[in-house]
């Protein structure tokens, strides 16, 4: 038999073919290329996202498995992630942390990321991302396997910040007082999750129409800022993770899932918690009016007049980020929060819209 292809039809098992992304990618999704079509194969995992997922997730390491990245801290312990960022969209965080807080604290960084020594310059630990050799989430769910894995690595007492780090600014010490339970954090005091066009249509996308209907009445709690024991930040990045998992992986995996499985998580009552009101602890001043927020010796005030020890989406408001750049911004470019998009990340934006809305074999 003719082991070539017919007349007028690719090889797809050609170079060419192979090293597409558009078809290598297929593989992460249940399908392979053979020389005369996509074809479905068995899978071992019954999602891309599951598969992701798996290869994340591992058992705290044996001591003599520890890496050069493990984050050697036995008390407290603030985590952000950083991937993507440069220098000048991580100054006003760090150095504003280490005005007020001396403890533990890592960011997850691209590997070989110019971030490094800026952040040795402030004791803070940069620990390279890890990458998967297919498909991977967007970074606001890749950053929950992070900090997971950090976590596992250094069990033991001392609380954890799980934060946010390019629209956060730290005013006092975050951890005074001490959590005594994991701690979320109210973003929209005026209003509920059904109010909210950002957290219903993710909800609706993670969850579907009819049990997002049941959280309407809820308060909006914001994943940008979590605190808690080791242990329940462990939790409740697992749990996050795989709430996730429940719909299609690009639906899952995409922007704005984390902040639906936040919702879900604590108005199910699937993490023990505690809500904490706005302007506390924490002050996410994203959807607050502009001119019930002040400035005061260089201190941002709650409408109330209050200070808290953490501010969140202080970017969202002009007269915050003047005051915000020049205190913490010293000799770097002012980073505004949108910014000009290219060709590539309009066809990126395109193309994912478009796999959120196909089906998925699992």
């Amino acid at each position: 038999m003719c082991s070539g292809t017919s007349a007028g039809r690719a090889d797809l098992t050609s170079p060419e073919w192979t090293k597409r992304p558009d078809l290598t990618e297929l593989a992460a999704f249940g399908f392979s290329v053979g020389r005369t079509g996509v074809n479905v194969k068995k899978r071992g995992v019954p999602s891309a996202y599951l598969g992701w997922l798996s290869s994340m997730i591992a058992p705290a390491a044996a001591p003599e498995d520890q890496t050069s990245s493990a984050v050697a801290v036995a008390g407290d312990l603030v985590l952000g992630a950083a991937t993507g960022y440069g220098v000048a969209d991580i100054a006003p965080f760090v150095r504003s942390l280490r005005a007020v807080y001396q403890g533990g604290a890592a960011l997850v960084v691209d590997e070989a990321s110019a971030l490094t020594s800026f952040l040795e310059a402030h004791d803070i630990k940069a620990v390279p991302a890890t990458s998967s050799p297919a498909w991977s989430p967007h970074p606001v769910m890749t950053r929950f396997a992070a900090f997971d894995r950090i976590l596992a690595q250094r069990p033991g007492p001392g609380s954890v910040l799980i934060t946010d780090v390019r629209d956060v600014v730290f005013q006092s010490s975050p951890f005074d007082p001490a959590p005594g339970v994991l701690e979320l954090f109210v973003e929209f005091e005026g209003g509920r999750l059904g109010d909210h066009a950002f957290n219903r249509k993710h909800l609706r996308a993670l969850v579907g129409d009819d049990l997002a209907a049941t959280m309407a009445h809820r308060p909006c709690l914001c994943v940008g800022t979590v605190m808690g024991s080791r242990a329940g930040v462990s939790r409740f990045c697992r749990t996050i993770l795989m709430l996730a998992a429940i719909p299609r992986s690009h639906i899952g995996g995409a922007f704005g899932a984390d902040q639906a499985a936040c919702n879900l998580a604590a108005h199910l009552g699937l993490v023990e918690h505690e809500v904490r009101a706005n302007y506390g602890r924490v002050a996410t001043v994203g959807l607050t009016p502009s001119d019930t927020l002040t400035v005061s010796e260089g201190v941002i005030l709650n409408p109330d007049g209050s200070a808290s020890a953490i501010v969140h989406q202080y970017d969202r408001h002009p007269h915050l980020m003047d005051a915000v750049h020049g205190l913490w911004g010293a000799g770097l470019e002012r980073r505004e929060r949108v910014r000009p998009t290219t060709f590539d990340d309009r066809a990126k934006k395109l193309r994912n819209s478009m796999l959120r809305r196909l089906p998925e074999l699992r």
